[in-house]
C-alpha cells in the first residue's frame, strides 16, 4: 500500500479495506510508518515508535488492523515507556494496560508509538524540553497546539488518521482547531480514568482522540466509552451508537454565539471573519443562531485564581511522586521554568484554598448549565487567534509564578477551559480556512452535559457542508514519497 493511497483513507476506511481483504493490517502498518518516517524530522511529532505486538484479525474488531499513535501521558501501555513530556520521568516504562489502553486494543487498533506532549500536558503548545518542538504541519513555524500537539500534527500529516490525546482545558479541542481536525471532548466521566486514578484535576481531564473525520471520533468514542468498576461516576448512556449519530440529521437546532470570550479577550480579525461564514453556514441549513449572553458565574480573575490553585495542587502532588519513584531533585534540571514556578504556588495552596477552587467549579457548572436551558448548543472560536508562532509561549517565562503561567495559557485559549470545568461535552470543528494564510480556523461546539449525540449529528451535517475537507498541509508540498 502506497502512502498516497494509506494517506486517503480515514480509519473507518482502512479498517473496511483490511475486513474486505484488499489490503493487510502489515501492508497498512507500514505505509503508517513509511508516513512518519517522510514527515518526522519536519514536525516531529512522534517520539518514539516500537513494533506492533497487535495485530488482529481483519474484521474481528471495528478498527481491526488501524495504525494507531497514543499520547504521551494520561495512558499507559505495558512495557511502554510513558515519560509526560518530562525529564523528571524520562525512562518510565509502564508495568500493566491502563482501562483505556485494554479498550484500544479490543478496538482493533495497531498501537506503534507515542506522540509529544509538552511537560505534564501544562501547556497549550508542544515544545518539552525533552524532545523538543512539534511543529505545524500547515506552517512549520507555527505551533501545533497543545497539550494533545504530537497527536495533533501526526494525524493532519498523514501518519495515522486518528490518535489518542486528552483534553483538561482545551488539550484536544485546541491542536484540533491548529491542525485541521475534528476533535470531541466527551462529558466528564465518559471514559474510565482507571485504574490507577479516579478522576483527574479533579474531573478536568477527559480522555479522546483527534481525527481528521467525524465518523473517526464516533467509532472511537463507541469503542471506549463505559465506566469501570471503581470509578466515582459515569456519564448517562447514550440512545444509540455515536457512529449512528454522525449520520442522522441534527434537526433545527437553537444555536447561541459568543463572538468574545470571557475576561475582555478579543477575537481577531481573522477568526471573526470565520465565525460570522460559520454563522451564515449554519443559517443556511436551517438552524436558529443568534448572539448569545453565556456567563460563568464567576467573574474571569476569580476564574483564574481557582483554576491556578486547583492546577498547580494537583501539579505539586503529581511531581512529588514522581520525584521519590525516580530519585530525582525538583529543581531546573528536571523540571521548565513554568512547571517548576507551579509546582513552588502548588506547595502553598492550603486545604481551604482548595475546596474554596472547587466550590468556583460548581458555580461555573451550574451557571454554564442554565445557558444550554436556552440553546441546544454554543458557538464560539477554539481559539481568538491563529496558530502562534513557535516560541510565543517561552518569551519572559522564567519570570511568571504559577498564576501567571496560567493567565498566559488562558489569554491564548480563553474558550475552552470553561467546558472542562463544567464538565460539558465540547467539539472543535474545521470549517474554513485563514485566506491569507492558508491556516485552519477551528470552530468550538459545545452542548449540554452528556449530549455528545448532538454535536456529532451536527458535525456530520457540518462535514458534508464544509468546504475544508480535502486539504493537504504544507509539509508535504515538493516531497517525494509517493503522497
Amino acid at each position: 500500500m502506497k502512502v498516497a493511497e494509506y494517506v486517503s483513507f480515514d480509519a473507518v476506511g482502512l479498517a473496511e479495506l483490511v475486513a474486505g481483504g484488499e489490503v493487510t493490517p502489515a501492508e497498512v502498518e507500514a505505509a503508517a510508518r513509511e508516513a512518519a518516517r517522510a514527515v518526522g524530522p519536519r514536525i516531529n511529532a512522534v517520539v518514539e515508535t516500537w513494533p506492533a505486538d497487535d495485530r488482529p484479525a481483519p474484521g474481528s474488531a471495528p478498527l481491526a488492523g488501524v495504525p494507531f499513535l497514543i499520547k504521551d501521558i494520561g495512558v499507559t501501555m505495558a512495557g511502554r515507556r510513558t515519560e509526560l513530556g518530562s525529564r523528571l520521568a524520562e525512562g518510565n516504562v509502564a508495568r500493566a494496560d491502563s482501562a483505556l489502553m485494554r479498550r484500544f486494543r479490543r478496538a482493533g487498533l495497531v498501537t506503534f508509538g507515542r506522540t509529544a506532549t509538552p511537560e505534564m500536558a501544562y501547556s497549550n503548545t508542544t515544545e518539552p524540553v525533552l524532545y523538543g518542538a512539534t511543529r505545524n504541519p500547515w506552517d512549520p513555524g507555527r505551533s501545533a497546539g497543545g497539550s494533545s500537539g504530537g497527536a495533533g500534527a501526526a494525524v493532519a500529516a498523514g501518519v495515522v488518521p486518528l490518535a489518542h490525546a486528552t483534553d483538561a482545558a482545551g488539550s484536544i479541542r485546541i491542536p484540533a482547531a491548529c491542525n485541521g481536525l475534528f476533535g470531541l471532548k466527551p462529558s466528564r466521566g465518559r471514559i474510565s480514568m482507571g485504574p490507577d486514578f479516579d478522576e483527574v484535576f479533579n474531573g478536568l481531564a477527559v480522555q479522546g482522540g483527534v481525527s481528521r473525520s467525524v465518523r473517526d471520533s464516533a467509532v472511537l468514542l463507541d469503542q471506549i466509552r463505559g465506566p469501570e468498576p471503581g470509578d466515582p461516576y459515569s456519564a448517562p448512556e447514550p440512545s444509540r451508537p455515536y457512529a449512528e449519530e454522525v449520520t442522522r440529521h441534527p434537526g433545527v437546532l437553537r444555536i447561541g454565539v459568543l463572538p468574545q470570550a470571557w475576561g475582555g479577550h478579543r477575537t481577531t480579525t481573522p477568526v471573526a471573519g470565520a465565525l460570522s461564514r460559520t454563522v451564515r453556514l449554519l443559517e443556511s441549513l436551517g438552524h436558529r443562531v443568534e448572539e448569545a449572553e453565556a456567563g460563568l458565574g464567576v467573574d474571569w480573575e476569580e476564574f483564574l485564581l481557582a483554576s491556578a490553585r486547583q492546577w498547580t495542587a494537583n501539579l505539586a502532588a503529581s511531581i512529588d511522586e514522581l520525584a521519590a519513584a525516580f530519585g530525582r531533585p525538583i529543581d531546573s534540571s528536571t523540571l521548565e521554568p513554568p512547571i517548576l514556578a507551579g509546582y513552588h504556588y502548588g506547595q502553598q495552596v492550603t486545604g481551604a484554598q482548595f475546596v474554596g477552587a472547587l466550590a468556583v467549579r460548581n458555580r461555573v457548572a451550574r451557571s454554564l448549565a442554565r445557558t444550554f436551558d436556552t440553546y441546544d448548543v454554543l458557538l464560539t472560536p477554539t481559539l481568538p487567534d491563529l496558530p502562534v508562532p513557535l516560541g510565543t509561549h517561552a518569551e519572559g517565562a522564567e519570570a511568571l509564578d504559577g498564576p501567571g503561567w496560567l493567565r498566559r495559557l488562558f489569554d491564548i485559549s480563553p474558550f475552552t477551559a470553561a467546558f472542562n470545568v463544567a464538565g460539558t461535552p465540547a467539539m472543535s470543528v474545521p470549517l474554513t480556512a485563514d485566506a491569507g494564510t492558508g491556516l485552519p480556523v477551528g470552530m468550538q461546539f459545545a452542548a449540554g452535559y452528556g449530549l455528545e449525540g448532538r454535536l456529532f449529528r451536527l458535525a456530520g451535517q457540518l462535514e458534508q457542508a464544509s468546504p475544508w475537507s480535502g486539504r493537504t498541509p504544507g509539509v508535504w508540498a515538493g516531497d517525494h514519497s509517493g503522497h
